[in-house]
């Protein structure tokens, strides 16, 4: 494994190449509010993170990565459009031991930019194919816009595709939820309880928690809504297994793209905006009819992703992805404070590419 003086050399060689593709160098400080990331995934980045508290800064996290930071600086003080190239460590929890660092160098660029969005989308695309080249790395893409789109189609209740959405980056949990609303796997035997005690007024007892008896009340009304709803259709459950199970050539899952969205209207737009990245991607050289499409791909990746997805890979399959990136338009407007902007960047792992130039 490349030491950490081989891993900073090239570091600061891609680095150097983000900056001549017009991209603005920036910093992030190591350690990280851990409000900012706990609001925006929860208490799962935990498992993922090193959390640590300070007497006066409250809960901190060494930096899990560079791109919440980088557009919290953007959002505050960026102008527009603007291109934003960084390095440096960061820090990832490992669950199980192996060759996978917990403490590795990353490089960066980041693209805000309002128009044509496509385009931006391939820009970054073939900057990071050009850099890699030499390397003979496997390429994937994915766009989880499609899947986003293909499940807020669904007709169901708000509530049930609410917690799809949550979980489209925890596809086995996204798996069980879609079985038990499309009535594969039984209502659990708490919520039938609850259908049946429609209408009686519980027997007094003591608040417990946080929860006040109105939001309690509420809770309880919406668990009793979707136990009595309908199960989402066998044939939407059918079309949207199909779609998360899509893999194939870019341009031959287009044609199939086009095929679900003649039974799925909500999905065209996300496949226009597909068509529309492949003709930029065309346009930048990249040989579309061979570059590998997912359409589950990005999906155990951070949270903020909800559009184009993509990533490089050496032939060990071991090996973590070389690079990757994709399009986080939301992330803005959750970090904007009412003001958004679309962004879409990526990330190499500097050590890994010095590695693989060792052994080339």
């Amino acid at each position: 494994m490349a030491g950490k003086a081989r891993a900073r050399a090239t570091a600061d060689r891609l680095f150097a190449a983000f900056v001549a593709a017009g991209a603005l160098p920036v910093e992030a400080d190591i350690l990280q509010p851990a409000e900012v990331l706990l609001d925006l995934y929860g208490e799962d980045i935990r498992a993922r993170a090193y959390v640590t508290s300070d007497p006066l800064r409250g809960e901190m996290m060494l930096r899990p990565d560079f791109t919440v930071p980088v557009v919290q600086m953007h959002m505050a003080h960026g102008a527009e459009p603007a291109r934003y190239a960084y390095q440096g460590e960061v820090f990832r929890k490992q669950e199980h031991l192996s060759e996978r660092k917990s403490e590795f160098f990353q490089v960066g660029f980041e693209l805000f930019a309002r128009e044509n969005p496509s385009d931006a989308d391939a820009e970054v695309f073939a900057l990071f194919a050009d850099l890699l080249s030499p390397l003979s790395l496997r390429a994937a893409t994915g766009d989880i816009g499609l899947l986003l789109a293909a499940v807020r189609g669904l007709k169901t209740l708000e509530s049930r595709k609410a917690a799809l959405l949550r979980h489209i980056w925890r596809p086995r949990r996204f798996t069980q939820l879609l079985e038990r609303f499309g009535g594969r796997s039984p209502v659990p035997a708490s919520r039938q309880a609850l259908l049946a005690a429609q209408g009686t007024r519980p027997a007094p007892a003591p608040l417990v928690g946080l929860r006040s008896e109105a939001e309690i009340t509420a809770r309880l009304a919406a668990l009793a809504e979707d136990a009595a709803a309908p199960p989402v259709s066998a044939e939407e459950v059918a079309f949207l297994e199909d779609l998360l199970n899509l893999s194939a050539p870019s341009v031959m899952a287009l044609a199939h793209l086009r095929d679900l969205a003649r039974a799925m209207p909500h999905l065209a737009p996300a496949v226009d905006r597909m068509e529309a990245r492949l003709d930029a991607l065309a346009a930048r050289g990249v040989a579309v009819d061979s570059l590998a499409f997912e359409a589950s791909h990005g999906r155990t990746t951070l949270e903020y992703y909800d559009g184009f997805v993509f990533s490089f890979h050496a032939a060990d399959p071991a090996l973590p992805p070389v690079a990757s990136g994709g399009r986080y338009d939301a992330l803005t407007a959750v970090l904007g404070a009412g003001r958004s902007i679309p962004a879409v960047g990526g990330v190499i792992r500097p050590g890994l590419v010095a590695d693989l130039e060792d052994t080339a």
